[in-house]
């Protein structure tokens, strides 16, 4: 990671400040070529050899992640499931694994059927964390806030664990963003975000991330796994990527202030029996989120309604300026009936609502969605 004395805001707007050397460009070009021109010799002093392991289109958005996130490296993905999926493969055989009950239900049910010796723990639970360490512990993976229910770990409790045992932390950051956390600074060593949700924030893309605290062995092998697994982005894709990450503050601060003002109504509302946010001071995790996210506590809650599942499921059909549409991160708010999406075995109740909240004029989120739990 280049050193940078700037605001981190200031650098992703600026996306470091790049500018093209040939042409003077403020915004990079879109690089299409699959292979590169070898030396007279044979070599490749160009650096650049293929293109799923040396794509240009990378460079810049790998960059600015790494400064963002305060680490080493950054590497990008295809998807957030092809980041998240890579830094298990990159444990070695035999390797045990710690994730949480409530976390991304597609990392869940493909960890379930990868390795069913991987032992899930309520993260939030300090000592269900420390019983479930073995000597073969090699990675303990986090999600924070956790997604549906945004329950809250605490990253450094869990990093002195994690390293007491000779493990490693990976956080799954996506709906936190670098604006809030930084897990490095934490004591984490691996990052990972879904690319496609807030880094992006436009829903015109899928991608994944990862950012690292050291550039060693298990790094990578990670990027070993990405090479050789085919997990790759397409370079267009890194282009809008790296747009994105340029309003990434603006845009998160204010889902972050919207988040925070719909929950404070909502709590008040006859037909919810809960508002999950860890923004409010009743929240179970406030104090850790408080003490870790700085500048707001995201743009993600769920409401649990009253009158269960159906009147659940009849408050989202009833909205229009709110889309009911999976994913979460964009400027525009979405609802969603989690355990319809999650379907069985899911840990997601049957009465929750979960809300991607945009940039929109939060007066017309509310009323709207007042409006739908009313009827």
């Amino acid at each position: 990671m280049t050193e940078n004395t700037h605001n981190p805001a200031t650098l992703a707007a600026q996306a470091l400040g790049w500018i093209d050397d040939g042409t003077r460009a403020i915004s990079p070009s879109i690089h299409a070529s699959s292979t590169f021109l070898r030396d007279v010799d044979n070599g490749y002093r160009s650096g650049r050899e293929y293109i799923r392991s040396d794509n240009p289109a990378f460079d810049q958005p790998e960059a600015l992640l790494a400064a963002l996130e305060q680490g080493k490296d950054a590497a990008l993905f295809a998807s957030g499931m092809a980041a998240a999926t890579a830094v298990f493969l990159a444990l070695g055989r035999g390797e045990h694994a710690i994730a949480p009950t409530v976390m991304y239900w597609g990392l869940r049910r493909w960890l379930r059927e990868w390795n069913p010796e991987i032992t899930f723990v309520d993260m939030g639970d300090l000592d269900a964390v420390r019983g479930a360490i073995r000597p073969t512990t090699k990675l303990i993976w986090a999600e924070t806030p956790s997604n549906p229910t945004w329950a809250i770990t605490d990253l450094a409790a869990v990093a002195e664990m994690a390293h007491a045992s000779g493990a490693r932390l990976a956080v799954d950051s996506t709906c936190a963003t670098p604006v809030l956390t930084q897990p490095l600074s934490l004591g984490a060593d691996i990052v990972m975000h879904s690319a496609t949700k807030y880094l992006n924030g436009h829903s015109d893309l899928v991608a994944g991330a990862l950012a690292t605290k050291a550039e060693d062995a298990f790094w990578e092998r990670i990027l070993a796994v990405r090479s050789q697994h085919g997990a790759v982005l397409g370079s267009f894709e890194a282009w809008l990527l790296l747009r994105g990450m340029r309003t990434l503050f603006v845009r998160v601060r204010q889902a972050c202030a919207n988040a925070m003002t719909l929950a404070e109504r909502l709590r008040t509302n006859a037909h919810v029996a809960e508002v999950l946010y860890p923004g409010l001071k009743d929240h179970p995790g406030h104090a850790i989120a408080a003490r870790q996210m700085k500048g707001g506590f995201g743009g993600m809650l769920s409401i649990r309604v009253n009158g269960g599942e159906q009147a659940a499921i009849g408050t989202a059909a009833r909205v229009a300026l709110w889309k009911r549409a999976t994913s979460l991160g964009g400027v525009e708010s979405l609802i969603e009936h989690r355990a319809s999406i999650e379907g069985e075995g899911s840990p997601c109740p049957p009465d929750l609502l979960r809300l991607s909240v945009g940039i929109e004029d939060v007066e017309d989120l509310a009323a709207e969605l007042e409006a739908a739990l009313k009827n």
